[in-house]
């Protein structure tokens, strides 16, 4: 049903697309059929002819739908809807060492590159972060007492800052006190440091596959070996894994990711975190959680993080605005619980403290409530983008692609047709110059080698549309040439 309600949370337009994608997903318009024109439409919506006109043409340039000259607008017949990526159940857990950081580095290479694509970095557009709030409250900071700005802040961060990371805990069902936090310099730091905290060289860590590759290049570089479990992109990992695992292997430390998870974006059910949690706390095994892009959900409600069900403090959180307000800034935090004065001793040997500027501005930008609005027009910017990176997707990839369909997060998770090697995928689009990032390095095993993962920086160009269509000619190219792994 079509929610006038929704109106003053978007553009009257895009629910019109809505409206249209729900009935070409749900079967009542099938690739083909004629779609109700504009006065028909315009009628039912209750919606200006204008505003139908505007959504009809958003849809044609995103090549779901088709004018026809003197017979109105069709479902394009090559539009389809493709399925989930397949997932490949362990039958066997063995310890692994990590062995991906030579094609890790090469992937990181793209890092700031202004003249690729951004498919491979997950950073919302500049023009979607908010650099002129940020630089004026930098400046007044400046200006009204610079020596503020300029000594260090308390190892465990600016009581502002912590204050403010506190009340917005409450969102996630996380219940913490400013004192129960250390500001980082962004959530990889945070990750580090709780995983010094727990782990010696040699140590086993539970991890679910697919994964983020700078975990598995974490691991590598501490000297720890890998245990993985299966995520599945429409439930994450499973509480049976999870027990599984444990009960077969002296495992020191999981690291999940389980909101919006990169790459799969998958989510894990709060019932299923809460199971993990006591599974795990009756062990005494001490859970790493990343809630990188717990605020980048685009449903009605925030996924709850595994720390709201925490009774032992076990569950040490980590996250950063480096997906919402700035990468640059570097403001990330860790709620260490129980290890809270081991993970202070690891971070004072880090870098003291995090930046005092930094700390300052983005504490200010929260207290006056200015994030709560902008990273609603964020959410809503990169969920319009991946929508219309799905759709271009279906009807330009080739037959056997699979892609995922998060509900929030940055990116898509995209199973190529089985001929496609992805590193060569990787350096052959790097040659286009298109970023992607190859699924080999999100597992210590060979089982992503179809796979790649593309980010979503929230805006949507002709640039965009034109860079997913190139990816689609490859995948396409490489198919019919038989490239094999």
């Amino acid at each position: 049903m079509f929610d006038r309600g929704a109106a003053d949370a978007t553009y009257r337009y895009t629910l019109v697309e809505k409206h249209l994608l729900e009935l070409i997903e749900s079967g009542a318009l099938i690739p083909g059929d004629r779609i109700p024109s504009l006065r028909s439409m315009s009628a039912k919506m209750r919606v200006s002819v204008s505003t139908i006109t505007q959504a009809y043409v958003e849809l044609e340039s995103q090549g779901v739908i088709e004018s026809r000259p003197k017979s109105g607008f069709y479902v394009r017949s090559n539009f389809r809807r493709l399925p989930l990526p397949s997932t490949e159940e362990n039958a066997l857990l063995v310890p692994r060492d990590v062995n991906r950081s030579e094609l890790i580095r090469t992937v990181k290479d793209l890092l700031g590159r202004k003249d690729m694509l951004p498919f491979a970095v997950a950073c919302p557009d500049e023009t979607l972060l908010p650099g002129k709030e940020l630089a004026g409250i930098m400046s007044a900071i400046l200006r009204e007492d610079p020596n503020r700005a300029m000594g260090y802040e308390p190892v465990c961060g600016n009581q502002e800052l912590r204050k403010q990371i506190a009340f917005r805990c409450i969102d996630a069902g996380a219940t913490v006190m400013p004192e129960d936090i250390i500001v980082t310099a962004g959530a990889m730091e945070a990750i580090s440091i709780a995983v010094r905290c727990l782990t010696r060289p040699g140590d086993l860590v539970l991890i679910q596959s697919p994964t983020f590759y700078c975990f598995l290049q974490l691991l590598d570089t501490l000297g720890l070996r890998a245990i993985e479990i299966p995520s599945r992109a429409d439930g994450g990992i499973s509480a049976a894994d999870v027990a599984n695992a444990v009960s077969q292997y002296d495992v020191k430390a999981c690291i999940f990711n389980l909101n919006f998870s990169n790459p799969d974006g998958s989510v894990v059910p709060d019932e299923v975190k809460e199971e993990i949690v006591r599974l795990l706390e009756r062990r005494s095994i001490p859970l790493i959680e990343d809630d990188i892009c717990g605020d980048v959900y685009f449903g009605p409600n925030r996924p709850q993080v595994c720390k709201k069900f925490d009774r032992k403090g076990r569950v040490l959180l980590c996250s950063s605005y480096s997906k919402t307000i700035s990468p640059g800034y570097r403001v990330g935090w860790l709620i260490p619980g129980i290890f809270y004065e081991r993970a202070l001793d690891f971070k004072v040997t880090t870098n003291i403290c995090t930046a005092t500027p930094s700390q300052l501005a983005i504490a200010e930008f929260l207290r006056t409530g200015k994030y709560e609005r902008h990273v609603k027009r964020l959410r809503a910017a990169i969920q319009k983008q991946m929508e219309g990176m799905q759709r271009c997707i279906c009807c330009h990839f080739p037959a056997g692609t699979k892609v995922t369909r998060p509900s929030g997060g940055t990116g898509l998770w995209i199973e190529l047709p089985e001929k496609v090697d992805s590193k060569e995928y990787f350096f052959r689009a790097r040659a286009l110059g298109i970023g992607v990032v190859p699924g080999l390095i999100f597992s210590t095993l060979d089982k992503y080698r179809n796979f790649v993962r593309l980010t979503c920086s929230g805006v949507w160009t002709k640039k965009i549309q034109e860079g997913i269509e190139r990816l689609g000619d490859l995948a396409e190219q490489m198919k019919s040439q038989g490239i094999q792994r």
